[in-house]
């Protein structure tokens, strides 16, 4: 998420140089950002792990032929799935309902450094659960694959880096 409103930002600033396009962009992204997040998903929360070795189970469960997962796997990754989507789903909404009061401050001009720091700090807060949900969650689908599973996702996902 870092990445992502790092990027934002970034665009902003070109957008004040080239026009609407970048902020048109933008503001497509933080959209995404809110469904993505609104439906559970981690929206590159758990990169740290996946790149690494250690996949998720919406992405197993999306490769599952690949993968040859048997049908207990497969049981077990729905299930996983199923668990992470539970637990993150309350959780994204209070990173989205805290990512909304930030912004109120700022469009009702009652920001100030009190305001800002208590509103970053409830973000962080909950960004943190919603990304432990899903790293938690990487950590137990990875012992449920074999080495050459995860070698073949890794293949999949990111090229073999």
């Amino acid at each position: 998420m870092r990445r992502l409103m790092g990027t934002m930002a970034v665009v902003a600033m070109v957008g004040g140089l080239f026009g609407g396009a970048a902020t048109t962009w933008a503001l497509a992204c933080a959209t995404e950002f809110d469904q993505v997040v609104g439906e559970g998903r981690g929206f590159g929360m758990a990169f740290a792990a996946d790149q690494n070795g250690y996949p998720g189970p919406l992405h197993v469960l999306e490769l599952k032929d690949r993968l040859k997962l048997s049908a207990d796997q497969e049981a077990k990754m729905q299930r996983l799935m199923h668990a992470m989507f539970s637990e993150s789903k309350p959780k994204s909404t209070r990173l989205l309902e805290a990512e909304a009061k930030l912004r109120r401050l700022f469009a009702e001009r009652a920001a100030d450094d009190a305001a800002v720091r208590t509103a970053v700090g409830e973000i962080e807060r909950a960004r943190s659960e919603v990304r432990l949900v899903h790293l938690l969650t990487h950590l137990k689908t990875r012992d449920l694959l074999t080495e050459d599973q995860r070698r073949t996702y890794h293949e999949a996902r990111w090229g073999g880096r």
